[in-house]
């Protein structure tokens, strides 16, 4: 009897589970059925702003998904940022692409921007560039190109493919802002490619005077590949391949490109904030003028701890750096400047100048100079005459002091702010003494001097 009882009871258990377990599964089939139904009315919407599917990253974050579909940002964004709204972005977002040969100004650029209050640049991805110059590697082999066209990759699978990679670094390392751009120099060797994946994005090309760059890459030795920092007839020579490369497409798309100076973006810096903000379709503001005040802000800007340009752009604009580069580049090198790097004067430098003229800073821009430098001494344009209150500064043919000496021409000395120097005819003193033109001797300051009969005292004794 007994086992009998186990018997039913164990059928009973059975036929229990076997209904819950089909219950289970009719509720789980009819909830997919409605999610099936209700992605395909999203997808099916104008705009075709449908959410896209895949995981959940850190910070709710949503992860994969088709490229004809708009991610969605959602959770915490950096610096705590409340992203309770969503943040919808897609290929056919205003992008912004900073680029050109590093040490042009990118970084400058990118600081001006990302202090307006609806623009976030960031750091220097470093990897975008590298993707794009490996896209551009698979594409020019012929034989690499049809084996992945063999293999179903095709170049509309890898447009797609790099759409998705590139969409993803700009807008997840940083905060989310209305206008978002990325500040990689040599990713606009690549800019007909992002202007064809990216079909709204603007690009800013940064171009400097190339002995200016090569002077900067080499004393600051900032580490570029492909580029010898031992000779300046290399680093020229790559400087010139290199931006006529960028150069050349940024006119192609010139009414997606524009090329901005740095030379002049720092002699008139408002002139040309404003033009480029005019072309980028962002409303003007006077934040953009003063970087410096919003560096390490919320909002503001964020700079690299390994960036070798971070040190330079803490300071407001300045012409402090544009002719650094006089009276470093070796004499055979100047003397073959024309061939060595024809972009010159394509770009409107004079290859031959030496110092150049760049043109006369703005008022404001000489007053930035003088706070950026400490007060020690302004910064010329190879011409004029520049004091800091204390020291006198002459033209081409003198030096510069450090705020605390006197310096004349090429013809004498610098003192250490202790001395008297003269006209190169007489000596220097250490403060204590007096010196005269030659004719005469210095004292210890106990005893007269005369005009070459008397000798200096000591101890209170005049020697004849």
């Amino acid at each position: 009897m007994v086992m009998v009882m186990m018997m039913k009871l164990k059928q009973n258990l059975l036929v229990a589970c076997l209904v819950i377990s089909s219950v289970t599964v009719f509720y789980l089939g009819r909830h997919a059925m409605e999610c099936h139904h209700r992605i395909e009315e999203r997808s099916s919407q104008p705009g075709d702003q449908g959410l896209l599917g895949g995981l959940q990253g850190p910070g709710g974050v949503l992860l994969g998904g088709s490229l004809s579909s708009s991610a969605i940002l959602r959770g915490s964004g950096p610096g705590g940022r409340n992203l309770s709204v969503p943040f919808v972005y897609n290929k056919d977002m205003p992008l912004v692409f900073i680029g050109g040969v590093p040490r042009s100004g990118t970084t400058l650029m990118r600081a001006m921007l990302d202090a307006h209050p609806e623009v976030r640049c960031g750091e220097e991805t470093r990897v975008i560039p590298r993707i794009l110059a490996m896209k551009q590697m698979w594409s020019r082999s012929g034989r690499e190109k049809m084996r992945l066209d063999e293999a179903g990759v095709t170049d509309e699978v890898l447009d797609a493919a790099m759409q998705a990679f590139l969409l993803e670094i700009i807008v997840k390392h940083g905060e989310p802002a209305n206008f978002l751009c990325n500040k990689d120099p040599f990713a606009l060797k690549s800019l007909s490619y992002l202007a064809k994946i990216f079909p709204h994005a603007k690009f800013l090309l940064m171009i400097r005077d190339g002995r200016a760059s090569v002077h900067s890459m080499i004393s600051r030795k900032v580490t570029i590949a492909g580029f010898d920092l031992g000779s300046y007839r290399d680093c020229l020579t790559k400087w010139n391949r290199a931006i006529e490369t960028m150069y050349t497409q940024c006119l192609e798309a010139s009414d997606k490109c524009l090329p901005v100076h740095y030379e002049q973006l720092v002699l008139h810096p408002e002139k040309w904030m404003r033009t480029l903000l005019k072309f980028l379709d962002i409303p003007w503001n006077e934040a953009v003028l003063h970087h410096e005040e919003l560096i390490g802000k919320a909002g503001g800007v964020s700079l690299s701890k390994v960036e070798r340009s971070t040190d330079q752009v803490i300071k407001p604009v300045n012409v402090e750096a544009l002719s650094k580069w006089v009276g470093k580049i070796p004499a055979d090198v100047l003397r073959d400047m024309p061939v060595i790097a024809p972009m010159l004067s394509r770009l409107g430098y004079d290859p031959h100048a030496n110092p150049p003229n760049y043109g006369q800073p703005d008022p404001k821009v000489l007053d930035n100079t003088r706070r950026a430098t400490d007060g020690r001494a302004l910064v010329t344009d190879g011409r004029a005459l520049v004091t800091d209150g204390r020291a006198l500064v002459t033209d081409g043919r003198a030096l510069v002091t450090d705020g605390r000496a006197l310096v004349t021409d090429e013809r004498a000395l610098v003192t250490d702010g202790r001395a008297l120097v003269t006209d190169g005819r007489a000596l220097v003193t250490d403060g204590r003494a007096l010196i005269t033109d030659g004719r005469a001797l210095a004292t210890d300051g106990r005893a007269p001097v005369t005009d070459g009969r008397a000798l200096v005292t000591e101890h209170g004794h005049t020697t004849y």
